[in-house]
């Protein structure tokens, strides 16, 4: 069943913005609700159209008042966030987004568990439920869990999350829920943590790691949410593109010159990129970057009925076409160099 009345979360923000533009031109989807705590900027509130924006605060309760007044039937949690933008002034402390990631999550599910009009709720998830630790399995599927979850970050701001999805599933049975666990997001106009390590001119690495990275690009995700708000099948799905790339394959791609450096250091390195507001370079970025994170996305083939347009390596290098950035060092040339490596030690052999 087509829905009748959206709300969509985070509508200032890339994701959720984009979304509500492409729900706002369906003529079978009678009312859109744009929900963020800042106004989206004047270019995509014009591409908007339609869709009303609502300023409301997730943590504030009277997003209940909203839900039953308009009597929405199906809600889009895609507000959740490593790095909330600073758009209209406003800018988020580390204590600050895990309020508006957890708290922000409960009070909504809350406004939904009692709502008698909720049919529907899809929320925007993240592989990073499954963590990044050097004993984990080569692929995970939507049935493991992690080995370790961090006392901090968006980690487990992202596993907390899921546990109340989880509560409120059990408690309104009622309501289809749909969790899509997306792997990094990467695109030409999306700014992330991952876009702005690779945009470094010159890449800090850890010394002796080079870990997987599997992508999204920004269009599969919105086709992925698009799909689960109009009438995708309830379950938690894994979304992410075909294939993987290590960090210094992706380094290389870009012609930015990799920095390895020792365990000890990287903190110290993290906090100098953080104090000049280049990156947010947390532990859990570091764990990352070392040992990677596939998603096994048999589930969002076989019955969620989507495969994605781009690969991994289409989406990278379609981030790397839009973000027009020039090599630091030209990739043919580092080409040559590795040949020359090898050739000398062919010799020695």
């Amino acid at each position: 069943m087509l829905p009748s009345t959206v709300l969509v979360t985070g509508a200032s923000r890339f994701i959720g913005g984009q979304l509500t533009v492409r729900l706002a031109a369906d003529p079978d989807i009678d009312r859109v609700l744009a929900v963020d705590t800042v106004p989206p900027g004047p270019e995509l509130l014009r591409r908007m159209g339609r869709a009303e924006f609502v300023r409301a605060d997730l943590r504030n309760p009277l997003i209940a008042r909203v839900i039953s007044t308009a009597k929405v039937d199906t809600v889009v949690h895609a507000s959740t966030s490593a790095n909330p933008p600073h758009a209209g002034g406003y800018r988020s402390g580390r204590s600050t987004i895990k309020e508006m990631n957890v708290i922000g999550t409960m009070q909504l599910l809350a406004a939904c568990q009692r709502s008698t009009t909720v049919a529907r709720l899809i929320v925007k998830s993240t592989g990073a439920v499954y963590g990044a630790s050097p004993l984990d399995q080569a692929i995970f599927t939507e049935h493991d869990e992690p080995h370790a979850i961090p006392a901090s970050g968006y980690m487990k701001d992202a596993v907390e999350v899921e546990g109340y999805v989880r509560g409120f599933a059990r408690r309104r049975d009622d309501v289809d829920v749909t969790v899509l666990r997306f792997a990094n997001l990467i695109g030409p106009r999306l700014d992330t943590v991952l876009s702005r390590y690779f945009s470094l001119p010159v890449v800090p690495t850890v010394l002796g790691y080079d870990g997987r990275l599997q992508l999204l690009h920004e269009q599969d995700a919105l086709a992925v949410l698009e799909r689960a708000t109009r009438a995708g099948p309830p379950g938690v799905f894994n979304v992410g593109g075909d294939g993987v790339l290590l960090v210094s394959q992706a380094i290389r791609r870009l012609g930015r010159i990799p920095v390895p450096l020792p365990g000890p250091a990287v903190a110290a390195v993290g906090w100098l990129l953080h104090s000049a507001a280049l990156i947010d370079y947390a532990p859990e970025q570091t764990r990352f970057l070392n040992f990677g994170r596939v998603l096994d996305t048999t589930r969002l083939r076989t019955e969620f009925g989507y495969l994605p347009r781009w690969t991994t390596s289409q989406a990278f290098d379609d981030f790397a076409r839009g973000a027009a950035l020039r090599p630091t060092v030209d990739p043919k040339w580092i080409a040559t160099a590795e040949r020359g490596v090898l050739s000398l030690a062919g010799r020695f052999r």
